[in-house]
């Protein structure tokens, strides 16, 4: 009875007291146990089944914290895809709009000019008249500008999911012919190009492919950067960009940290007013374990239909959750 006793007293809710021992002149020494365990810079109790109770309480409360704030963002994400929706679903209406106030001017220029030649001055006329149709259409696109002596002076805002990003300018001279007097895009944008296909014949339309291209590339540079911030510690070295970032290339693994990166992507970018890419070419190196031909076509097809950094994400979490 007296030693249940003692051992009753050594144990209080589960953990171990220490022990005490006497020694041969009669003292008593207490003999420490195992300290709580360290794990993630927390401390939870002993070894015992309520240590890992407390371990799993904890992963179980940050994994709900991690869940609550991607349902958030997720959210959020929703409420701007609507506003875009609705400002696109604005802006077509308003372009018919403009179009048909410029068919009407026409038509009155012709009953009161024909069969003569419009004058230069009627031509510029028209033309600043569509400049202020098209400055109006165009706010609601990321596309402002403002009147200037010789001509207009555009600025073109890029954007990535909900993100503004760089701003842009193209000052026009409008007369005697349209042309660009300076401009600030990249000079790895083919703006030449898209000025000779429609710069004198559709303003609107040669605005409205360079900011494609711009918002485009803007686009895959911004998913570059992220995957690099935040994703570092699966990749191996830097990515490899070219200053048009319609090339990408990099080694990955799938655990952190890892020492071995045994999969290589080469991303390609076929479509310059797209910032998803059209080719998805990923390869394993040797010396690794044999992977599934199902593995690297789902890798493939996660780069190909979402966000570079979002994909990686997407395979990370899979990764995990199957371990």
């Amino acid at each position: 009875m007296e030693e249940e006793r003692n051992s009753n007293e050594n144990t209080l809710c589960g953990r171990s007291l220490p022990a005490a021992t006497q020694d041969g002149g009669g003292q008593t020494t207490v003999v420490p146990l195992a300290q709580g365990k360290v794990e993630g810079g927390k401390v939870y109790s002993g070894d015992g089944v309520l240590g890992y109770l407390e371990m799993l309480e904890a992963q179980a409360h940050e994994l709900g914290l991690k869940q609550e704030e991607k349902e958030q963002q997720e959210k959020k994400l929703d409420r701007l895809k609507a506003r875009v929706q609705e400002l696109k679903a604005r802006r077509d209406e308003l372009k018919v709009k403009v179009e048909l106030q410029e068919k009407r001017l026409l038509d009155k220029e012709g009953v009161r000019t024909a069969p003569t030649q419009p004058s230069a001055q009627t031509v510029l006329e028209w033309k600043l008249n569509s400049i202020k149709a098209m400055l109006q259409v165009f706010y609601l696109t990321g596309i402002s500008g403002k009147l200037t002596k010789q001509g207009v002076c555009f600025c073109i805002s890029t954007a990535y999911e909900g993100a503004y990003l760089d701003s842009y300018y193209v000052d026009l001279l409008i007369k005697p012919e349209v042309k660009i007097q300076r401009h600030s895009v990249p000079v790895f944008i083919p703006l030449e190009q898209i000025a000779k296909k429609y710069l004198q014949t559709d303003i609107r339309r040669f605005l409205s492919v360079l900011s494609d291209h711009l918002n485009a590339y803007v686009g895959r540079r911004h998913q570059a950067d992220q995957l690099e911030e935040h994703f570092s510690d699966y990749i191996e070295g830097t990515l490899q960009r070219n200053s048009l970032c319609n090339l990408l290339v990099f080694n990955y693994a799938m655990s952190r940290n890892s020492k071995t990166f045994p999969f290589n992507v080469r991303l390609l970018y076929g479509d310059l007013c797209c910032s998803l890419p059209t080719e998805a070419i990923i390869s394993c190196t040797s010396g690794t374990l044999p992977l599934q031909a199902e593995m690297l076509a789902a890798h493939s097809n996660s780069f190909r239909h979402m966000a570079l950094h979002k994909a990686f994400g997407s395979l990370i979490n899979a990764k995990e959750s199957q371990d």
